[in-house]
């Protein structure tokens, strides 16, 4: 699962990585960026086809923990803060938001801990991230849902997930969808199921490193939330 991400490049800089969206209403979210230790509840970049009848991209903000427009109170439980990539299609919670509604997560990373025991008690995290260092875009899906109280639409989202790359296989089962570039736009587009898509990102590409645990607290938010054990990050666990 993907449940911890950071964002330490700036909301400005984000804008001029994915200049192809236009940077609509993010802009006023710059305050909270950069964001070294992301969770789920929290509100995001993220980019959406602007128009269902038209090809332009835009930047939105969105919360993660994806409500379907149907859950007029904003639903009593949790929301998903992650969409399998083998019933995203079927799955009565993400099937439509995945036919119409799907967009991209700009990130620098993300944290996955590994259990260290049969308990799972004893954990140990690491931060992921591309091998250049640059923001990525993970692939997810969103809806909007009415405020019962206030009647304000308040947009969430899911991260779609699939099996690991290798480099990811050897902490966990499963990792976040991690879009190409070139297949920004189609995963923005009206197809209605581009499930070829949804595959593992290549191994040699991106790089893992060992972090503290205070991690797990999303209060601590600092950047060397991301330093290596030891020393900064490194291409230790790169293969």
């Amino acid at each position: 699962m993907c449940g911890r991400v950071f964002v330490k490049t700036t909301i400005p800089d984000m804008v001029r990585r994915f200049e192809f969206a236009h940077p609509g209403e993010v802009e006023r979210l710059g305050n909270s960026f950069p964001l070294w230790n992301g969770a789920p509840s929290l509100t995001y970049p993220i980019i959406v086809r602007e128009e269902l009848s038209t090809s332009m991209a835009g930047f939105v903000s969105a919360r993660w923990g994806l409500v379907p427009g149907w859950a007029r109170d904003g639903g009593g439980r949790p929301p998903p803060v992650n969409a399998r990539c083998e019933t995203i299609a079927s799955n009565g919670m993400f099937r439509k938001a995945y036919a119409s509604r799907r967009c991209l997560v700009p990130v620098d990373g993300y944290f996955e801990w590994q259990k260290l025991d049969a308990s799972g008690k004893k954990k140990q995290p690491y931060a992921i991230a591309m091998k250049d260092d640059q923001p990525f875009a993970m692939a997810g899906i969103w809806e909007e849902y009415a405020d019962k109280v206030t009647g304000e639409l308040i947009r969430t989202f899911a991260i779609a997930t699939c099996e690991p790359n290798s480099l990811m296989a050897t902490i966990h089962d499963r990792m976040p969808v991690i879009l190409a570039p070139s297949d920004y736009m189609r995963w923005l587009g009206p197809e209605p199921d581009p499930r070829d898509l949804m595959k593992p990102f290549p191994s040699d590409l991106m790089k893992m490193w060992p972090i503290d645990s205070k991690v797990g607290s999303p209060r601590n938010n600092t950047p060397d939330i991301i330093d290596e054990l030891g020393r900064g990050p490194t291409d230790l666990f790169d293969v």
